[in-house]
């Protein structure tokens, strides 16, 4: 649609755009104002009202784009603001733009503002690709049913949008902003109570000048926490009065059929649509029948009360036998192609700290990370095809009783997925999905105890220690790892909401797709999004941080007096290899010095060394003395090494962090590393690989993280146990605590989330560590 020039011609009129999220209502703002809005499925992104200007026959129209929203419940900041913009704004008139390709689940909000008396105009929008599933809508048959206006749409295209302003125009014209209420049936409970409450709001004038007395009864009975605040403030006894009827009501719905009212409402509110579409309004093709019919069949097993959740469990199960058998030999293969790049660097560099920086910091921290990058892959298809498939929402349906004896909410199940509730989330973008949660607590319960779902972070800490551990029962021990996650956070959810954040759950609603095969290019697609976002990590943040830890682990060095001793150490055995040894093996050790090949392995003190040499040479030198000599010149390296790493600035922080840690198994490798974590998860990794890297001695310097942990005898059982519960319950990295901040708006509960989570951890890693130890 083309928007004229302004002109002065024509009264000023302001209507508002409503709607669902993704139902193309900021698509029709843009077409009607020419506003440079973004458009797109984040949440939040019309979270503040927007306005423009739009001009039809000569007539400016103020627009304003209300937050998109499912309901008119004062759930969720959005609803909050939507309804407060209806009030205080005064529009005209409401252009509620709904998906036509899911009519029943869109005209809820539609039935809400008719609650309120809001002049309503319905853009039935994506009429195209309705058409294109199989779905006739007829426009006219609703308009007769419900007196509302309905206007077949194109958002995409602007067809129909002028039409459809046009008749909101005249709405407003003839309504002056106010209609007559739509008033249905809730049922023989909820109409009795509404018909004894109705006429005291009316005679109290209990906001009669703002909202229609039966709106606010039945608000009253649906508990809506913005009503009851405010009629306590305004009237206190009207409230009390008003709030026995409705302890009445609950008391009787509970006790009879085992819901609250607001589920009573809800059910009739569906129905009541349902009742509209079967009379003509909605026809669906035989084709589209038929796959409906198929999803239902199919939902009666997979969302069974017994059976759905044994299948989610196999399914997880599966998905990560496959991801770790079928990613065994691209595994292999990346980490030889890292191994060469470390020996091609090895023999082409020249010694120094750059050659140290590139091998020890760079190849052995990125590479670690990027070493998982097969497996990550074939997980986030599998991912992929759930998603595609339509499984997804089958999860969270099932979910939902579970989830309420935990005190959370169904639609909690795909923040808690996106975390990594099915490994290989992310906490960041599943915190910001909280922001679909109608109820504030069960928003905040959701966002802090998510970060105990096995992220695409935590994935490679897992994988490797599980490979080396557990090698007959990888796919097992990551899957009970997984449901690990899910016990912590469903937990500390239910102490959560039965101390700090006290309320009652919110009922929950959800519509199922239809089950559809995914298409390839859409599975490879979403994977390659998924993955490149983990390798793109890999190379900016986690590639800095590596940086910054091998500098912290090189620098400040050995003191003067101890590299001199060292130095005077190694020229006294390399003088007594000359005088055993030909004078090419005095020369190779004169060349691994000059390679600066170290081991953070504690060896033989230097003292001891250089009298196991002097007594070699005084024995008549055997003849494997020069072997000898240089085993010893490799011990003093290691000891050097020790010492320099104990002495950086890592090695300090580390050291002074054992007193603390040492009951839960941890050095203070372990403690550097689980420190670089909270800045991102990955860095474990990357940190172990570098202080690993930096200490080797050997000729193959090259070897894989995997092969030093091996080596590492300190690593028992308990201390790996204790490693991997740690990792998996302590404090989320930097950046989600940083959108908890944000979503919560209060920085307390950053810390919380920091603290709470951290000491969680340290208690669950010493218990693992102490109670295997001994048993």
């Amino acid at each position: 649609m083309t928007t004229p020039p302004h002109s002065a011609s024509g009264p000023r009129q302001a209507i508002a755009l409503a709607g669902n999220p993704n139902s193309g209502k900021t698509t029709a703002f843009n077409r009607y104002t020419g506003a440079r809005q973004h458009v797109g499925n984040y949440p939040g992104v019309t979270v503040e009202k927007k306005s423009g200007t739009a001009h039809v026959d000569g007539c400016e129209v103020t627009l304003m784009d209300l937050p998109g929203m499912y309901s008119l419940s004062s759930y969720s900041p959005e609803e909050t603001a939507a309804r407060q913009a209806l009030v205080t704004e005064r529009p005209g008139a409401v252009i509620d733009v709904v998906n036509a390709g899911v009519l029943e689940r869109n005209l809820y909000l539609t039935v809400q503002l008719r609650e309120m008396g809001v002049p309503v105009v319905i853009a039935l929008n994506m009429m195209d690709e309705a058409r294109a599933q199989g779905l006739r809508i007829d426009a006219q048959r609703l308009e007769e049913l419900t007196g509302i206006r309905a206007v077949p749409a194109v958002a995409r295209t602007g067809e129909g949008l002028e039409e459809t302003l046009r008749a909101a125009l005249d709405l407003a014209e003839k309504t002056g902003g106010r209609a007559a209420p739509l008033q249905i049936s809730y049922g023989p409970d909820l109409d009795a109570a509404l018909n004894e409450m109705t006429p005291v709001v009316e005679q109290a004038g209990l906001f009669t000048d703002t909202y229609p007395a039966r709106w606010t009864a039945l608000k009253f009975l649906e508990c809506d926490e913005e009503v009851l605040r405010s009629a306590q403030a305004a009237a206190p006894e009207i409230a009390a009065r008003l709030r026995r009827t409705v302890d009445k009501t609950t008391a009787h719905l509970r006790s009879t059929v085992g819901v609250d009212p607001e589920a009573v409402a809800a059910d009739y509110r569906y129905g009541w649509i349902r009742s509209l579409l079967r009379q003509g309004v909605l026809d669906v093709a035989d084709e589209r029948k038929n796959r409906i019919d198929f999803s239902d069949k199919v939902d009666l097993v997979l969302t069974h009360r017994f059976a759905g959740p044994l299948f989610l469990l196999a399914v997880l199960y599966g998905m990560y036998y496959l991801t770790i058998e079928v990613g065994d030999y691209p595994l292999s293969l990346v980490e030889q192609g890292f191994a060469w790049l470390a020996s091609t660097a090895d023999e082409m560099l020249p010694a120094g700290p750059l050659k140290s920086l590139i091998i020890s910091g760079i190849i052995a921290g990125v590479g670690g990370v990027l070493g998982f990058v097969p497996l990550i892959m074939i997980m986030f298809m599998l991912i992929a095809i759930l998603e595609d498939s339509g499984y997804m929402a089958r999860a969270a349906y099932m979910m939902d009783r579970i989830f309420r004896i935990f005190g959370l909410h169904g639609a909690s199940i795909m923040p808690y997925i996106i975390a990594g509730g099915i490994a290989g989330g992310c906490a960041v973008p599943g915190v910001m999905a909280t922001r679909t949660l109608r109820s504030p607590r069960e928003r905040l319960a959701t966002m802090l105890t998510l970060p105990f779902m096995v992220c695409g972070a935590k994935i490679p800490v897992f994988l490797l220690f599980v490979s080396i551990f557990f090698e007959k029962h990888k796919a097992l021990t990551m899957f009970m790892f997984t449901l690990a996650g899910w016990a912590v956070a469903l937990l500390a959810a239910l102490f959560m909401r039965s101390t700090l954040i006290r309320g009652e759950a919110s009922p929950f609603v959800m519509e199922l797709p239809p089950y559809r095969w995914p298409t390839v290019s859409g599975v490879l697609i979403h994977t390659w999004e998924r993955a490149w976002q983990y390798i793109k990590k890999a190379g900016t943040i986690i590639l800095a941080i590596s940086v910054l830890i091998w500098a912290a682990m090189t620098y400040p060095g050995l003191p003067d007096d101890r590299e001199a001793f060292y130095e005077a150490q190694r020229s006294l055995l390399e003088e007594r290899l000359a005088a055993v040894a030909p004078a090419g093996a005095a020369e190779d050790a004169k060349k691994d010095d000059a390679a600066g090949r170290q081991d953070t392995v504690p060896v033989t003190p230097p003292d001891k060394t250089a009298g196991d040499a002097k007594s070699a040479d005084g024995a008549g030198v055997p003849e494997d003395a020069a072997e000898r000599i240089q085993e010893q010149i490799a011990e003093l390296d290691n000891a050097k090494s020790a010492e320099a790493l104990r002495s950086s600035y890592a090695g300090r922080l580390g050291t002074a962090m054992e007193s603390v840690t040492s009951p839960a198994g941890f050095d203070w490798r372990v403690n550097i590393a689980l420190i670089g974590g909270i800045a991102a998860k990955e860095v474990v990794i990357s940190t172990l690989g570098t202080a690993y890297a930096l200490g080797e001695v050997e000729d193959d310097n090259t070897s894989g993280l995997e092969h030093y942990i091996r080596a590492d005898k300190s690593w028992t059982m308990p201390k790996v146990m204790a490693m991997l519960l740690f990792t998996l319950l302590y404090s989320p990295c930097f950046v989600t605590l940083t959108v908890i901040k944000q979503e919560s708006g209060k920085w307390r509960w950053l810390f919380f989330s920091f603290f709470f989570n951290l000491g969680l951890a340290y208690c669950a890693a010493v218990a693992a560590n102490q109670l295997l130890s001994r048993f």
